[in-house]
C-alpha cells in the first residue's frame, strides 16, 4: 500500500523547495513506487472551505509528515500559532511519522517564534538543517530510505545508500575527506569546518550505512574504490578515423575516486583534441582556445560517471574520434525524463543521489537539472552542432568536433573591412588566423620548458609542473610530443635509463616560432 507524504508549509519563502522536493519525490524510481505525495498550493483546489481545515485534514491523512523549517514563522492564529505550527501539533497529536528540516546553519535571521518553534521540535525528535535544495533533496531521499527499512517496505536500501561487502571505515581515505573539505567550502560554502572527523563528514552526507561506508562513500574517498565496484573504472580511447578499429592508437583505463576518475578522463580528451592560440591583444598571455569547449567535455564525462547504473558490469567508456566525441555509460533515463525533455527546462533526477550531492557541492556538478541544455548552448556558441543523446543499450552523449582547418603560416590571407561608418572606400587588411598546434596545451608547455631550461629530465618535468603521479606526466606531457616528433630522448636507444633526459627538436622550436608568430601577426586593423 502506497504511502501518503504531507509536505509542509503554507510558508512563501520555501514555495520552490516544496516544489523541487515534491518534483524529485513524484519522479525519483524508487519513492514513487511507495509514496504519493501532497503540497497544500498544488494539490488543492478552490473551494469554499477554511485553509486551516482543509490541511489539517490532509495532516490526518497522511503517514509521513515533513517540515520544512525557514526564517519566517507565518501568520499566527487567535491562539497565537501559526499555520506551521498548528500542523506539526497535528502530526504529533496523531503520532504521524515526522521528519524536520531546518533551512540554514544558524538562526541568526530567524523570527522569534519561529526559533522557538525549532527547539519545540527539536526537544521531540532528530532535526537536520539544509542549505540548498540538493542538500535538501539529499537528505529527505536519506530520511525516507530509512523510513522505508524501518517499516520492512524494503528489505534493501538503493544501491549507492548501501554498503559493500567487506568495506570498513580503514578504507577511507582521510587526506581526500579532508581535500573535499577544503574544496566544497569554498565553491559552496560546506559548513562542517576543516578537520572534522571523517565520521562526522559521512553522516552529515548520509555516506554511513550503520557502522559502514556506503557504496557512494567508497567511491567518493576510499583508497582503492575499485577493489570493491571493479566496474566504476572509465576506459577511454582514441582513434585516428570515424569507426572503432584495431589497433587503438592510444587506449587508457582509469581507477580512482570519481573526482580522479573525472579528471582523468577529461586531461585525456583534452590532450587530444585541436587548439588555437590567439592573439596577445587583451593580455600578456595568448589566450587559448580548445575546438570543444573544456566545460562541455566535463559536463558530458561527469554525467556519465556520477548517473550511470553502478549495478552493471559495464564501465563508463570515452571514445574520441576524428569527428566527435561519444561518452558511452551502462544506464538510462529516469521514467519522469525522456530524450526530448532533456533539451528543455527540466527537474533533476539522480540516479545515484547521495554520489551526486558532494559532486554538487564541489561544483563538479554545476546546478541540477541544467547540465544537457549548458552543453546546447556551449556547442552553438563555439560554432559546434548540437550535442546529441541516445538511448542504446546504455545512455550515448555524441558530441561533435570541427574539422581541422589547414594553416598555411606563409600564406595571409586578405579580408575587406569598413575602418569607420564615414570611410566608404574598402580598406584592405591583413588577417592571420589562429595557429593550429598538432600538440595541446600541455605539449606546448613542455616545448617552452625545453626551449628555456635545456634537456630536462622525468623528475626535473614532474617538479617544474607539480605533478605527482610519473605516468600522467608521460600520457599527457612526454608521449604526445614524442609522437609529433617535436621532442626527443637524449638516449633513444635505452628509453628507460636514468640517465634518460628530452629535448626539444627542430620542429618543436619551428612550431614554438610559428605559434609566437601568429600571435604576433594575428591582430586586425586598429
Amino acid at each position: 500500500m502506497r504511502k501518503r507524504i504531507f509536505i509542509s508549509s503554507v510558508q512563501k519563502e520555501l514555495a520552490e523547495e516544496r516544489k523541487a522536493l515534491g518534483d524529485y519525490l513524484s519522479g525519483d524510481p524508487l519513492l514513487r513506487r511507495f509514496f504519493d505525495v501532497f503540497i497544500f498550493e498544488c494539490d488543492v483546489p478552490a473551494s469554499d472551505r477554511r485553509p486551516d481545515e482543509v490541511y489539517l485534514d490532509e495532516v490526518s491523512r497522511c503517514d509521513l509528515y515533513i517540515g520544512l523549517f525557514g526564517n519566517e514563522y507565518g501568520w499566527p492564529n487567535a491562539e497565537g500559532l501559526s499555520p506551521t505550527h498548528l500542523e506539526f501539533n497535528e502530526a504529533t497529536r496523531q503520532n504521524k511519522y515526522r521528519v524536520i528540516f531546518v533551512k540554514g546553519a544558524d538562526d541568526r535571521n530567524r523570527q522569534t517564534e519561529m526559533t522557538n518553534l525549532i527547539r519545540f521540535a527539536g526537544a521531540q525528535l532528530i532535526r537536520r538543517r539544509f542549505t540548498d535544495k540538493s542538500d535538501l533533496l539529499a537528505s529527505v531521499y536519506a530520511s525516507l530510505v530509512d523510513y522505508l527499512e524501518s517499516e520492512e517496505l524494503i528489505r534493501v536500501g538503493p544501491w549507492d545508500a548501501t554498503a559493500p561487502l567487506k568495506a570498513e571505515m580503514d578504507d577511507i581515505d582521510p587526506e581526500k575527506v579532508a581535500g573535499f573539505i577544503r574544496l566544497a567550502t569554498s565553491a559552496r560554502g560546506f559548513p562542517l569546518p576543516e578537520g572534522s572527523p571523517v565520521l562526522d563528514v559521512f553522516k552529515h552526507l548520509n555516506l554511513m550505512d550503520g557502522e559502514r561506508p556506503s557504496h557512494a562513500a567508497i567511491l567518493l574517498f576510499a583508497r582503492k574504490p575499485q577493489r570493491f565496484v571493479m566496474a566504476s573504472e572509465v576506459k577511454c580511447a582514441h582513434f585516428h578515423g570515424t569507426e572503432v578499429a584495431k589497433p587503438i592508437p592510444s587506449y587508457q583505463v582509469y581507477k580512482g575516486t570519481v573526482f580522479e576518475l573525472v579528471d582523468q578522463a577529461v586531461d585525456f580528451v583534452m590532450s587530444k583534441i585541436n587548439l588555437s592560440i590567439g592573439t596577445r591583444d587583451l593580455s600578456n598571455q595568448a589566450p587559448v582556445k580548445y575546438e570543444i569547449p573544456r566545460a562541455v567535455v566535463a559536463e558530458a564525462i561527469v554525467n556519465a560517471v556520477a548517473h550511470r547504473d553502478y549495478t552493471s558490469n559495464g564501465s563508463v567508456q570515452v571514445m574520441l574520434f576524428t569527428d566527435r566525441l561519444e561518452v558511452w555509460n551502462p544506464g538510462t533515463l529516469p521514467p519522469s525524463l525522456d530524450l526530448a525533455k532533456l533539451r528543455q527546462p527540466h527537474g533533476s533526477v539522480p540516479a545515484n543521489p547521495l554520489l551526486a550531492e558532494p559532486l554538487y557541492l564541489t561544483k563538479y556538478i554545476e546546478r541540477m537539472g541544467t547540465g544537457t541544455r549548458d552543453m546546447i548552448k556551449k556547442c552553438v556558441a563555439a560554432g559546434l552542432s548540437e550535442p546529441e543523446f541516445a538511448l542504446t543499450d546504455g545512455f550515448v552523449t555524441t558530441i561533435w568536433r570541427v574539422a581541422t582547418p589547414q594553416v598555411t603560416p606563409q600564406v595571409t590571407p586578405q579580408v575587406t573591412l569598413q575602418v569607420t561608418p564615414q570611410v566608404t572606400a574598402p580598406v584592405t587588411a591583413p588577417v592571420t588566423a589562429p595557429v593550429m598546434a598538432p600538440v595541446s596545451s600541455y605539449g606546448i608547455r613542455l616545448l617552452q620548458l625545453l626551449a628555456g631550461r635545456g634537456d630536462q629530465s622525468n623528475s626535473e618535468i614532474l617538479e617544474h609542473f607539480q605533478l605527482k603521479n610519473r605516468r600522467h606526466m608521460r600520457e599527457i606531457y612526454v608521449d604526445p610530443c614524442l609522437a609529433a616528433g617535436v621532442i626527443e630522448r637524449t638516449i633513444p636507444g635505452k628509453p628507460t635509463s636514468r640517465n634518460q633526459q628530452y629535448r626539444i627538436t627542430e620542429s618543436g622550436r619551428a612550431l614554438l616560432d610559428q605559434l609566437e608568430t601568429g600571435t604576433k601577426g594575428a591582430k586586425g586593423p586598429e
